[in-house]
């Protein structure tokens, strides 16, 4: 029999992390799913922690390797007409997590369903300014535009046959098929209560690659648009001034101050060089992405909920 759902996992040495994303999956409401693996050439010991879990394989050259190839390779591989998509280092905040991914599948016209992303504890202070404004508590059925985020999101197998995510782009693969939905009268649905928790570890000149890389994509989904100098140094002013006012605000600006200012340089530098090397991008976009939302407040609640919380062993790095 089909399962519920399969969820695809994408993975490069990541045994410092898997284990509990799979944990999170084991003690999800809803049992009968399929867990694929999409391993890019682990030297560590994730693939032992993927065969104990009795978890489905694919390995893809590292050569070989983009975000979006791993993910049509995964999905290949999926017995369900929904498709999952984490990243290895994401863990579920709830036991209903797949359950609210899956419900708004049931109205046909809905290709993607993306949930809520947080940090830990640990986080740097603007990556958690930046979910908290891609992620509000708010949940949207449906959006009007398309962002969304592959390292919570799922979408229909049957429409993935129709489209492939697009294995030429260097990231954002996850936005263009979006568009192609969007563009194509399906639906693109927000959950809050979908939550999970997303740790980033990159040094803060992975951060500049991976805004480069990205400006690099949106280059390609919108050739027609622009990001200027103009727009680096404006962006990083009124996001830097949000953080700042944000960090005042929680009494921790001493602390994070310097730290502030490195990430929003590299996010908007590398974007702009980004741009360059290859991006387009919509007002509409630039709001979702870039511009703080409701004036200088990132600051979010927790959303009451009659669920209780996974409780995993190592409790330190569940809750910020």
């Amino acid at each position: 029999m089909n399962p519920s759902c399969s969820i695809v996992i994408r993975a490069f040495n990541e045994e410092k992390h898997l284990g509990r994303l799979l944990e999170g999956i084991s003690r999800q409401s809803i049992k009968d799913v399929q867990v694929i693996l999409v391993d890019s050439g682990s030297t560590d010991n994730t693939i032992n922690i993927a065969e104990e879990k009795k978890v489905d394989i694919v390995k893809i050259d590292p050569q070989n390797f983009t975000f979006g190839r791993s993910l049509n390779l995964g999905i290949q591989e999926a017995r369900s007409e929904i498709i999952l998509i984490a990243s290895a280092h994401v863990f579920p905040v709830y036991p209903d997590w797949i359950e609210k991914m899956i419900a708004p599948f049931s109205d046909p016209s809905v290709a993607l369903v993306y949930g809520k992303q947080r940090g830990i504890e640990s986080s740097r202070f603007t990556e958690k300014q930046i979910f908290n404004h891609w992620f509000p508590d708010k949940s949207q059925t449906p959006q009007d535009h398309p962002f969304c985020n592959n390292a919570n999101s799922a979408i229909r197998r049957s429409l993935w046959k129709i489209n492939k995510y697009d294995e030429s782009l260097p990231g954002l693969e996850d936005l263009a098929w979006a568009k192609w939905a969007q563009d194509n009268k399906y639906k693109i649905i927000y959950i809050a209560q979908a939550e999970i928790k997303h740790v980033h570890e990159e040094s803060i000149k992975g951060v500049k690659k991976r805004y480069l890389r990205e400006g690099m994509a949106f280059k390609s989904i919108y050739p027609h648009e622009h990001f200027s100098i103009q727009d680096l140094f404006r962006l990083f002013a009124k996001n830097t001034v949000s953080d700042i006012s944000q960090a005042w605000k929680e009494n921790v600006l001493l602390k994070e101050f310097f730290g502030i200012i490195k990430f929003r340089w590299f996010q908007f530098s590398g974007t702009y060089l980004g741009y360059r090397r290859s991006g387009p991008l919509t007002w509409q976009l630039k709001q979702s992405f870039y511009y703080p939302r409701n004036g200088n407040s990132h600051h979010t609640h927790q959303i009451q909920r009659d669920v209780q919380p996974i409780d995993y062993q190592n409790k330190s790095d569940t809750i910020e």
